[in-house]
């Protein structure tokens, strides 16, 4: 039971970053941190992603503070581990970049072929 509520506050702070600092504060249990330990495997990979974008855009200096802590912890525990989530990480950014520009770029067709066909009503993005 303990488990399933530690995942679920972990899950909601990868999807609503306003809870972070309380689903932190969990580290702070040291049979928490055991169950965190034990349960790796499946724990990192699901909050990895909200971790990086915590260090990398949060707000709150406490929060930020215990994402770095959490991250060490998990990079002490399994760097084997660690290092295949930020792969999978860093793979998934740059997908994310390539489809951005791919985007951009059809857009930019489209308006290319608008401006030829001299349809300037055409709204752009």
């Amino acid at each position: 039971m303990c488990i399933t509520l530690m995942l679920l506050q972990l899950t909601v702070m990868k999807v609503c970053p306003g809870i972070a600092e309380r689903a932190l504060f969990l580290w702070n249990n040291e049979h928490i941190v055991s169950l965190i330990a034990q349960n790796r495997n499946v724990i990192l990979p699901i909050i990895f992603e909200a971790l990086e974008r915590n260090i990398q855009s949060h707000w709150n200096q406490a929060v930020l503070g215990m994402t770095v802590n959490v991250r060490k912890m998990f990079l002490e525990m399994d760097m084997e581990l660690f290092e295949e989530c930020q792969n999978q990480y860093t793979e998934k950014q740059l997908r994310a970049k390539e489809m951005e520009e791919q985007r951009e770029l059809t857009w930019k067709r489209l308006a290319d072929v608008a401006a030829e066909r001299g349809e300037e009503d055409m709204v752009t993005a």
